[in-house]
């Protein structure tokens, strides 16, 4: 991502948050009933109707910003360089398969001096060989 696009997603992020602090402040509509009949609201910071006013203008200014910048990010995000075809006609993506290309190594035992009375045990057999190419279709489903 650009610096350009990291700027607008911050400003974007600022005024979501101030929009959610700015909405949350503004007292609703049955509020102004209360203040007709001696509620007090004359006596606020910004006057008897001036909260609703500057409140709902500074939201309505911030949610406008807010739609810029998300149609400034919708619009860097799909400008990238056009590409033809579909995702599955490319190349298959190869995993490495552990233990592949390399045959087992049978440890070497050193042979241990007879004793009188002892049985000769045999060395155990190499492990066998396991395919390269893994199985194909139902075959790589393991049994239950």
């Amino acid at each position: 991502m650009n610096a350009f696009a990291s700027v607008i997603l911050a400003i974007q992020m600022l005024t979501a948050l101030a929009m959610i602090g700015l909405i949350l402040i503004q007292h609703g509509k049955g509020a102004d009933m209360g203040a007709s009949f001696g509620g007090g609201s004359s006596g606020s910071l910004f006057g008897a109707s001036g909260s609703a006013n500057f409140l709902s203008r500074t939201t309505g200014i911030l949610a406008a910003v807010f739609f810029v910048a998300t149609l400034a990010l919708a619009y860097l995000g799909n400008s990238r360089a056009p590409t033809t075809g579909s995702v599955l006609e490319g190349p298959a993506a190869s995993v490495p398969v552990p233990g592949a290309g390399t045959a087992p190594v049978a440890p070497a035992v050193p042979a241990a001096p007879a004793m009188p009375g002892a049985s000769t045990v045999p060395a155990a057999p190499a492990a066998p060989v396991v395919p390269a190419v893994p199985a194909e279709g139902a075959a790589q489903i393991p049994a239950q």
